[in-house]
């Protein structure tokens, strides 16, 4: 594996005295369950050799390690995208460090934009499928064979047991189909109808390079998505981040509560 994969690696390994097997990342407007862990060690990205680091708002920037309702996690608060200008080859080196570490399982959150319109903004939705239009994917390059196959499979990437029990626990609990694009700006109207016709539920910028160096390093991965805002042209208002923020904000319990179910069912 890479040097500098185990040198910050190495330097995680150092500021904690025990290494959680679960990570949780959280995505725009969420970050507010890293407030939430129990004797927390809080490690900011800039401070971690060879690291990203977030620049987008909403995402803090810091690993959060200690217990979540219950259960000993790493919390990623504030995720790296590729609108920020990060190679997806680095988003793959933070998930290559959270294996090295020992991490087993990730809760991967985000906000997007509802393009089923049976949704409402507020929805927390379970993510069952993504579809990569980013047009990148973080294992271009040579591979590192002591991470994974050159060849992942994608269909073992969701831990479709816990995804289970999550749904038994919470029948009422929606599931649909993120769809990732680059980003900075919003979708266009046409856009989101073409992205309906591929069978997306959702549309955002994150997630699908962090679940692709997930199925390579044998990480099993649940999705929670934040149904933020409809998606352009369902409504007639345009599109804003604060619109986003304001409603992460507003679901706030009811996120905390299905983070905390999900947690239960590991």
């Amino acid at each position: 594996m890479g040097q500098e994969v185990l040198q910050a690696a190495e330097y995680i390994k150092g500021k904690v005295s025990k290494l959680p097997k679960i990570a949780l990342i959280l995505g725009s407007g969420l970050g507010f369950l890293a407030n939430e862990v129990k004797d927390a060690i809080v490690i900011p990205y800039n401070e971690i050799p060879n690291f990203p680091y977030s620049t987008a708002p909403g995402h803090e920037g810091k690993l959060v390690i200690g217990e979540l309702f219950g259960k000993e996690v790493l919390v990623l608060s504030g995720r790296f995208h590729i609108y920020e200008g990060w190679h997806p080859s680095e988003i793959k080196k933070v998930i290559h460090v959270l294996k090295v570490i020992g991490v087993e399982r990730m809760l991967i959150t985000n906000a997007a934009g509802a393009i089923n319109t049976s949704y409402q903004p507020g929805d927390i939705v379970l993510v069952k499928d993504i579809i990569n239009l980013m047009f990148r994917n973080p294992l271009r390059g040579p591979n590192d064979d002591e991470m994974g196959p050159r060849f992942p499979d994608m269909l073992g990437v969701f831990d479709h047991d816990w995804m289970t029990r999550l749904k038994k626990a919470v029948p009422q609990l929606r599931e649909g189909v993120y769809i990732a694009v680059t980003g900075p700006s919003y979708e266009t109207p046409a856009e989101i109808i073409a992205f309906r016709k591929l069978g997306a539920d959702l549309v955002g910028m994150s997630t699908v390079p962090e679940v692709i160096a997930c199925a390579h390093v044998g990480i099993k991965v649940l999705i929670l998505s934040c149904a933020t805002n409809m998606a352009a042209g369902i409504l007639t208002q345009p599109l804003s981040h604060e619109e986003v923020m304001e409603v992460a904000n507003k679901v706030k319990e009811k996120f905390s509560s299905l983070v905390k179910i999900a947690l239960e069912q590991i």
